[in-house]
């Protein structure tokens, strides 16, 4: 929600002929007030996501990085440079 705009507004009698729609809008992220004889007395929104702490190593013995992972292919390198480009192959690379 921009900083200026404001949460959409409806009247009980509208929040309960709609609130499926209601809730699907609120889920995507948007407030919605709702009021009771023009006054705001509830607010619908989405929950926020609760976040998981990261745990280092977790992924340990389940991933293999081989010992040439950060070694560079010349011709990678090259392509990175604009050099040795194929026409019709976008990265240049012949496989």
């Amino acid at each position: 929600m921009a900083g200026t705009e404001r949460p959409a507004q409806f009247n009980i009698r509208e929040a309960k002929t709609h609130l499926s729609r209601l809730v699907q809008r609120a889920a995507a992220g948007e407030e919605i007030i709702i009021s009771k004889a023009g006054r705001p007395v509830a607010r619908l929104g989405p929950i926020p996501r609760a976040v998981t702490p990261r745990e280092p190593g977790r992924w340990r013995g389940q991933v293999l990085i081989r010992e040439d992972f950060d070694v560079l292919p010349p011709e990678v390198a090259a392509a990175f440079r604009g050099q040795g480009l194929t026409p019709g192959r976008p990265c240049g690379l012949r496989w």
